[in-house]
């Protein structure tokens, strides 16, 4: 496994679920490598729950989140305490001035920020004053533009952002930011400078860290002081990757499993190339990782 920062860094992680369905098998592999990570480096993490997208917010699945970190037997350092205290001292609602800060920076820049709105006759949407109620915001990503990004997991790869993600939604209809500057803005506050993510996410990394490089309050958060681990995705039986906006109403998450913890840290010790016994428990995992060595993960 490649080293994690400089000797003289302090790491610095986050679990940084959504309330918007169970959390999955593929969500509690995230925990458990980010801990995982994390630990051995001796780093801080912090649990942080981005709950902006409140049409698809349940107290059940806010309330899951908790529950499954508390049966794999992780923790953290920084974070609500539970539900009650999530919503009351941590909630993202408490940080839209931040937000609305970086937007108005953002929307400064020419050229940068273009509002859209669908027309009254259909499914279209058209170009309107970014001062227009109901509008969307989206950031205008040059055609042609690559993001060099040196993937701890995956090895250097060059991410082509202008044709995945050339007009991505910065400030949503409702006037609330978007994932993409709520993600950037969070980590800065808490110093993250280690982020672990599925492969699907790769796309964002780099979409986060080319709006970051627009602002000079924001150009902190780059690609040479954050290391990113996008680790591959699990899939279902189908081969379609794991998603909580995919579930039915009979699917209680990754705790209904019937193999329980287990199904987890197999996924675990099998990404992490590790001997098939670590996958016993967590703390195999953990002394797996830490004692031997192996080659970084592909």
């Amino acid at each position: 496994m490649p080293s994690l920062l400089s000797d003289n860094t302090t790491v610095v992680s986050r679990l940084a679920p959504t309330p918007s369905g169970y959390l999955h098998l593929g969500n509690a592999v995230n925990f458990v490598l980010t801990w995982l990570l994390t630990r051995r480096a001796g780093g801080t993490l912090h649990l942080r729950i981005d709950d902006l997208d409140r049409a698809r917010l349940r107290p059940a699945y806010l309330d899951n989140i908790f529950r499954v970190i508390d049966w794999l037997g992780i923790d953290y350092d920084h974070g609500p305490s539970g539900p009650d205290d999530f919503l009351r001292h941590h909630s993202q609602l408490l940080h839209l001035p931040e937000y609305n800060r970086v937007l108005r920076r953002l929307a400064q820049q020419p050229g940068l920020v273009q509002a859209s709105q669908r027309t009254r006759t259909g499914g279209t949407e058209a170009a309107v004053a970014l001062e227009t109620l109901g509008a969307a915001w989206r950031a205008h990503v040059p055609a042609g533009t690559e993001i060099a990004l040196p993937d701890a997991w995956q090895g250097e790869t060059s991410v082509p952002l202008g044709a995945l993600m050339p007009d991505f939604v910065i400030r949503k209809k409702d006037g609330v930011a978007a994932y993409q500057v709520a993600s950037v803005v969070d980590d800065l506050r808490l110093g993250t400078n280690l982020i672990v993510r599925g492969l699907d996410l790769q796309a964002s990394t780099a979409a986060q860290l080319w709006l970051a490089g627009q602002l000079s309050e924001t150009a902190v958060f780059n690609a040479e002081r954050v290391q990113f681990f996008h680790h591959p995705l699990l899939t279902d039986a189908a081969g379609q990757k794991l998603s909580k906006s995919q579930q039915l109403p009979t699917d209680a998450g990754v705790m209904a499993r019937e193999q329980g913890k287990q199904a987890v840290f197999q996924a675990v010790a099998e990404l992490l190339e590790l001997p098939s016994g670590a996958a016993e428990s967590l703390e195999m995992l953990q002394k797996g990782v830490e004692t031997q060595q192996f080659a970084s993960p592909r």
